[in-house]
């Protein structure tokens, strides 16, 4: 059987090719943050690699502890890359909250005649962010709304994954038991969870990868894509365009409810007065307070500028929405600013769901309302009449 140098050795000549293809055709390609962190974690694994195999020089007091350290913070970056695939991120402080403690404890023990000093730490460590991998590969497969999610390759690539890092957080997990129980000396550690075993599946979880990057990060290119195509850059809404598509949809269903177009009152006073990066922060301030008091009921979409429209199933309560919006939209916009300067109030016009009218017509009728808003003093809920223009 191959030596632990030997397999440490072929391990790190494939990943460096690996890491090599990786940055130069797939992350470089598509630019995604699923193939970022990969080629990132591959090259911590490299490095840790290499370090271990100092491990009987007068350089181990130095290079164990940093190659247990750098082989924790790889697996970390492996979280990290199966949360992106949601969309998720990652606080800077959380990244180094599994490879500081093992970093300390690795040089408080005794590196200098010890290759398994903070061993348990290093172990455990490798346990939790392959564990919390697997856990964010399988709500991915969970999550209804996964970019191509439908897709069977999408499916396997993902399914392949989260299994090859559940195995291997169970073997580690397993490992750090072991040398807890039995010692890294013990017949049993060496002969089940020794360095030759853990190199043997690192390489298996490698090919995986290699299978599964350019599927996933093709996969994710293609999600960005298809949310800078439909969304609106600056507050993140629906745009114009797939807003009056969904819209469409929800009329041609016969669905039921009310669609609102909402204006900031005095917004090129705003501009002018106080710059344009004012203005964008009351757009992105209005839009946030869309998002928290509808929570994902309805539509909500930038038709341009400073006019907005919202799709509600709930047209009864269409008053008390616009109301707690504005309430909300001027306690946020309100933070940080002077007393005196200008905050823009917003005036609603609403008119009623009605699938022979069709989507752009109703927008025409709420926008005869929010005329009659603005024309009434402006900060007002105005409904559509088709008898009077409005109430």
């Amino acid at each position: 059987m191959l030596d632990t140098a030997t397999l440490r050795v072929a391990f790190g000549v494939v990943g460096f090719c690996v890491v090599v293809l990786f940055w130069g055709v797939t992350y470089r390609t598509t630019r995604s943050s699923y193939a970022r962190w990969w080629c990132v974690s591959l090259t911590l694994f490299l490095v840790s690699a290499t370090l271990f195999l100092f491990n009987g020089t007068s350089a181990q007091v130095v290079a164990n502890p940093l190659g247990n350290t750098l082989a924790v913070a790889g697996a970390t970056g492996v979280w990290v890359a199966a949360r992106s695939l949601r969309g998720g991120t990652v606080p800077t402080w959380q990244l180094a909250a599994l490879p500081g403690p093992v970093l300390v404890a690795s040089f408080v023990d005794d590196p200098a005649n010890d290759i398994w000093s903070g061993g348990a730490f290093y172990l455990a460590g490798m346990a939790i962010a392959l564990g919390l991998s697997t856990l964010e590969l399988t709500a991915s497969l969970r999550q209804p709304v996964l970019p191509g999610a439908d897709r069977p390759q999408m499916r396997f690539a993902v399914t392949s994954l989260a299994v090859v890092s559940g195995l291997m957080a169970v073997f580690y997990a397993l490992r750090t038991i072991a040398f807890v129980v039995v010692g890294p000396d013990g017949e049993i550690f060496r002969t089940a969870f020794g360095s030759p075993a853990t190199t043997l599946l690192t390489m298996v979880l490698l090919v995986v990868v290699t299978f599964s990057m350019s599927e996933l990060s093709h996969e994710q290119q293609t999600s960005e894509l298809r949310e800078q195509a439909t969304h609106d850059g600056l507050t993140g809404l629906l745009n114009r365009s797939e807003f009056l598509r969904r819209a469409d949809d929800v009329f041609a269903a016969g669905g039921s409810g009310v669609l609102m177009v909402a204006d900031l009152d005095g917004f090129k006073t705003l501009n002018d007065t106080r710059g344009h990066a004012a203005g964008d922060r009351a757009l992105i301030c209005f839009a946030s307070a869309c998002r928290a008091v509808t929570e994902g009921d309805g539509l909500v979409g930038r038709l341009g500028g400073d006019e907005f429209a919202l799709l509600l199933t709930d047209g009864d309560r269409a008053e008390e929405t616009a109301d707690r919006i504005s309430q909300l939209f001027v306690a946020s916009a309100n933070v940080g600013v002077d007393s005196g300067e200008l905050t823009p109030t917003i005036s609603f016009g609403i008119a009623p769901v009605d699938a022979a009218v069709g989507v752009k017509d109703t927008i025409v009728r709420a926008d005869v309302a929010l005329y009659q808003a603005k024309a009434a003093g402006r900060d007002r809920v105005f409904r559509y009449d088709g008898a009077t223009g409005a109430l």
